[in-house]
């Protein structure tokens, strides 16, 4: 007997399935009256398969991609473009529904293929050397939206490519948008339905929000905190917003709670300031904070950008600062700059204030 799916009447607004997780999908099948693999079915099309249309999903019958087409769609985002930088890192650009962009990064290094993902437009936090922080805070992401970062991403590979890290680095803080941040997870991480990834894969970076970091453990992924200073007085001027939430003795006490599986560790960022941040007595203090911590550090340059009054600090200086962490018996490295050409690299993401002029960017591609 043929299901029935003429239980719904014709809508005027149809859903998007991408902005429903597995309950709403679930909820969806059951009012048409069709059997819950369904719900399995719809979400292995969206997400393992890449469905751009529902007429895509052939394990549906005919009426019922019919009846579903009548019902919802696969929007995705409204345009977006592709810039290549020289050293092959490639920045999207993706215009949303509602006319604001966002960016994400996909950064090649040997045999890595890393895609930077962002979770909000801009950020409230107000970081000096972030690009990001100088919009402030246009809204939070939504999963679908997260989602659509890594779906478009994977649309623009190349023969031979394949994501092997995703780093919740780029726009935005993402425990300040943790809902969202644990739902998209669980859309990349699900093997039933989602991509499958291993949430050791995935890393998720936090500009230091001390009482949400116990809410990442659950998530099973990787944790960076960036510090990027060694005294309250210096991350007041550096972190205004952040460390008015969470002083540096908060902060590394919620770090040392942090429930460590015995083989992980937490990665701690210090993006290093010419001047600032990078003289000797700054990093013994960083071995200092740290002790006790099962933990890598990472080195990053500053990676200028127009407006900005900070400095990349010579090689030398970034030797000298990475040689006294190394001594003091702490993993250190110094993370390589991708994509500054196209302001793609680390603090380089969001829009340029008015009147500074924008460098020119090789674009690639688009779609309008």
């Amino acid at each position: 007997m043929p299901h029935n799916t003429n239980t719904l009447s014709p809508c005027t607004t149809p859903t998007n399935l991408l902005a429903l997780d597995e309950k709403g999908i679930g909820q969806l099948v059951q009012q048409f009256g069709w059997p819950r693999y369904r719900t399995g079915q719809i979400m292995r099309w969206l997400y393992q398969r890449g469905a751009k249309d529902i007429n895509q999903m052939t394990d549906l019958g005919c009426s019922e991609r019919t009846a579903l087409a009548a019902h919802a769609t696969i929007p995705r985002a409204a345009s977006w473009k592709v810039f290549r930088s020289t050293d092959h890192t490639r920045k999207l650009v993706l215009t949303l529904n509602d006319g604001l962009t966002v960016e994400t990064v996909l950064i090649p290094d040997e045999d890595r293929l890393t895609l930077c993902v962002s979770t909000q437009v801009g950020c409230t936090l107000d970081c000096g050397f972030c690009l990001t922080g100088r919009m402030g805070l246009k809204r939070n992401l939504k999963p679908f939206e997260i989602m659509e970062q890594v779906l478009t991403a994977q649309d623009r590979l190349e023969p031979g490519e394949r994501i092997t890290n995703l780093v919740f680095m780029g726009m935005g803080e993402p425990l300040a948008n943790l809902d969202a941040l644990s739902e998209a997870i669980r859309r990349l991480t699900n093997k039933s339905w989602g991509l499958g990834w291993s949430p050791r894969r995935i890393t998720v970076s936090t500009a230091g929000l001390a009482a949400r970091l116990k809410d990442i453990a659950p998530l099973g992924v990787n944790l960076a905190i960036s510090l990027n200073a060694t005294t309250d007085e210096q991350r007041a001027t550096l972190m205004p917003a952040v460390n008015g939430v969470a002083s540096l003795k908060t902060l590394l006490a919620a770090c040392r709670r942090y429930p460590l599986p015995p083989t992980r560790r937490l990665t701690f960022e210090y993006v290093l300031l010419a001047g600032v941040n990078d003289h000797a007595d700054d990093a013994r203090r960083l071995t200092k904070l740290v002790r006790g911590i099962a933990c890598k550090i990472n080195l990053i340059p500053f990676n200028e950008f127009p407006g900005s009054p900070f400095r990349r600090p010579s090689d030398g200086a970034i030797s000298v600062f990475q040689n006294i962490v190394r001594q003091a018996g702490l993993d250190v490295f110094v993370r390589k700059s991708r994509g500054r050409d196209v302001l793609g690299a680390c603090g380089q993401l969001g829009n340029l204030s008015p009147g500074l002029a924008e460098p020119a960017l090789t674009q690639i591609e688009s779609r309008c």
